[in-house]
């Protein structure tokens, strides 16, 4: 059973100045894990990257019905690419499935998160 739906929309452009203004903005959205793949990226790859986390992140508090918060922060949140490519949600304050999508433009990154509920 569906328990929520979430999505977000972030302009890549407001990654790169909030990295470049706030040096601890890396540390404040991303996890160690996350950190250690981003540490692995350089350029553009590496602001999509930090884009896609941002908004992932986004979508998840906005389908669990928080939004990001005091309920539930960046650090409650990790997502981290599999071997493919793919966002896999391997920590978060929801006990069922989650599915996660992201997608770029040069411009925009687009991401949905859909919680689902285990069976019983």
């Amino acid at each position: 059973m569906i328990k929520g739906i979430g999505i977000d929309i972030t302009e890549i452009e407001r990654i790169q100045e909030m990295i470049q203004k706030h040096p601890q903005f890396v540390i404040k959205i991303l996890t160690p894990a996350e950190r250690a793949q981003y540490g692995k990226m350089g350029g553009q790859r590496a602001v999509e990257y930090l884009a896609g986390r941002w908004s992932l992140k986004e979508s998840f508090s906005k389908a669990y019905g928080t939004g990001i918060g005091s309920a539930v922060g960046f650090q409650d949140i990790e997502i981290v690419d599999n071997q493919l490519g793919a966002p896999i949600v391997t920590h978060a304050p929801f006990n069922g499935r989650v599915h996660a999508s992201v997608s770029h433009t040069a411009v925009n990154v687009m991401t949905e998160i859909i919680l689902e509920e285990k069976d019983d």
